[in-house]
């Protein structure tokens, strides 16, 4: 599934350069070839209802005023703000929900009885609203018959005073599934002229929302101990460790991840070209050490064993990821949904991964222990993910290259 959607990307993205470079070398036909192709496409691309924009003007009227005070105070992405927002949407009866599912839905129960409609087979139609950080709005307006749904996607954005549609588009979905875990997740690809113009093709979307309420201490110990982790070039959450055995896990990618958050600096050593088979950065060991031991509980010695330290002159050896060691831009999120705090100090929290992309609500599940310090920072203490038959491998990561597999690829690359 992963294989066929990366595919897509890269065709997409080949499609839409050879589409610019058509066009820079066409001269003055440029503006007829543009318009033979969407004329060519515009069987192909799903027509917007105009029933789909008649409360468009009542929803944006519902929270013009909070996207301004929002505006004026540079509170745009403020979850307090979107909070603000999906409550107001919801009291004017419009299930809504934010885009990053930190916000109970309103109106859950229409979400619920639609879901319904789909299982029966029988028609029935419902309008979801998903609040960006962005400053604007996903507006769902989905049709049900005979077991199909059809999706209408409009994007509305806020900017200078004024809410406008920025692009619309429509496909038939391809998956359909409200969860176990309470999500509604669905998928397909879809069409609008100013995305065909630009890419020669559609989009794939995956779609989830929370429906199912979840308790607000969970959402806040997530975004405050899983999330600024994240899945992003890091195995942090995938692979078991703990303080008495760090395992696989790798302190190179930590230390890219960490840095910035204990110096608000990016990390200085980047891959350029003067990084060969026989070159690599070398960090002073207080600075590599300052930065991994605020969040983990390692001595040095520990800390070298699972690295390359130079000990002639106090250094860990630092290769940076490069070209080769790339990941798929998508990935997954970890929801708490329950924890315990322990004797010692510590919390256990249990975290279900959710992977849009994947459509899938429990890629699995995994226990991660934290240690909360006096000065409001905290220690990672282990990871364990939780052994399932129905786990999902990890496909979204790439491992960093280890020393020989470093070395490896430069040989054979001439690097």
């Amino acid at each position: 599934m992963l294989l066929r959607k990366t595919i897509c990307f890269w065709k997409n993205g080949l499609a839409a350069i050879s589409f610019v470079l058509i066009l820079s070398i066409s001269g003055c036909s440029d503006a007829l070839l543009k318009e033979d192709i969407v004329s060519e496409t515009a069987t192909n691309i799903q027509d917007i209802p105009e029933a789909s924009q008649e409360d468009a003007e009542e929803i944006i009227n519902i929270c013009i005023e909070l996207y301004e005070m929002a505006a004026e105070e540079n509170k745009s992405d403020d979850l307090e703000t979107i909070r603000g927002i999906v409550t107001c949407l919801g009291e004017n009866g419009y299930p809504a929900v934010d885009s990053r599912n930190q916000v109970n839905m309103t109106e859950a129960e229409q979400v619920l009885e639609f879901c319904d409609k789909v299982d029966a087979q029988e028609e029935a139609e419902i309008t979801i609203l998903e609040v960006s950080y962005l400053g604007g709005f996903v507006k769902y307006d989905l049709h049900t018959k005979d077991g199909n749904v059809d999706v209408v996607r409009s994007y509305y954005k806020y900017e200078n005073g004024d809410m406008q549609r920025e692009v619309a588009g429509s496909y038939q979905a391809e998956y359909w599934n409200y969860t176990e875990e309470g999500y509604l997740m669905f998928s397909g690809v879809w069409f609008s002229e100013e995305l065909y113009v630009l890419t020669l093709s559609g989009a794939e979307e995956h779609t989830a929302l929370r429906v199912q309420p979840l308790d607000e201490t969970y959402r806040e110990l997530s975004r405050k101990y899983l999330h600024p982790i994240g899945f992003e070039q890091n195995n942090m959450f995938i692979v078991d460790w703990c303080e008495e055995d760090f395992g696989d896990l790798n302190f190179y990618d930590m230390y890219d991840i960490l840095y910035s958050k204990v110096t608000d600096q990016h990390v200085p050593y980047a891959a350029d070209d003067i990084l060969t088979v026989n070159g690599a950065y070398r960090i002073p060991k207080e600075e590599f050490e300052n930065v991994i031991m605020k969040y983990f509980n390692i001595d040095s010695e520990t800390l070298q064993s699972k690295t390359v330290y130079c000990s002639e002159d106090s250094a860990y050896e630092y290769k940076p990821r490069g070209f080769e060691e790339v990941e798929y831009p998508e990935y997954p999120y970890s929801e708490v949904v329950g924890f315990t705090e322990n004797r010692d100090g510590t919390i256990t929290l249990t975290a279900n991964v959710v992977f849009p992309y994947a459509d899938d609500s429990k890629v699995y599940a995994h226990e991660v222990v934290v240690r909360p310090l006096e000065d409001g920072g905290v220690q990672y203490v282990s990871n364990r993910v939780i052994p399932s038959e129905d786990n999902y491998r990890e496909t979204w990561h790439t491992p960093r290259l280890m020393l020989e597999e470093w070395e490896k690829y430069y040989e054979a690359t001439g690097g």
